[in-house]
């Protein structure tokens, strides 16, 4: 090993991520239908898994109008 110790990269290292790449700081929104229910929930990066309504936590994600 070399007598240099190690230095950690500093944030203008090139590689933009989270808000300095331009998303917003909770994310964009994604519409989910409730498998026990069937309201639509909308979930976020970072929010818990879980029906607003009933509790249930599983979730489909709903299909494009393409």
């Amino acid at each position: 090993m070399s007598s240099q110790s190690y230095h950690l990269p500093t944030q203008g290292s090139g590689f933009a991520t989270g808000a300095a790449a331009g998303e917003g700081a909770s994310g964009p929104l994604v519409s989910y239908v409730c498998g026990d229910c069937a309201s639509k929930v909308q979930l976020s990066k970072g929010d818990i898994i879980r029906c607003h309504m009933c509790g249930h936590r599983v979730l489909y994600k709903e299909r494009t109008k393409r």
